[in-house]
């Protein structure tokens, strides 16, 4: 049986969930600028920007769904 969660746990879980698209998206155009520089392109931090936001929903979805699995069960 689960162990019920603290106010300071569940809301130290929400905020990271609130930080982790803004910096996903963040570290997905920082890769894609400095690709950029180095490869002296200008397209890369766009695809970078686009990878990171993807990645960034995907995490949330995947915590969304097993946190609403965890308070179902």
């Amino acid at each position: 049986m689960a162990r019920k969660q603290t106010a300071a746990a569940r809301y130290a879980q929400f905020t990271g969930l609130a930080l982790l698209l803004p910096a996903s998206t963040l570290v997905g155009y920082a890769i894609g600028y400095y690709l950029d520089k180095a490869f002296g392109t200008d397209w890369l931090k766009i695809v970078f920007l686009i990878l990171g936001s993807a990645a960034g929903f995907v995490a949330l979805i995947r915590q969304v769904m097993q946190d609403s699995h965890d308070d179902g069960a």
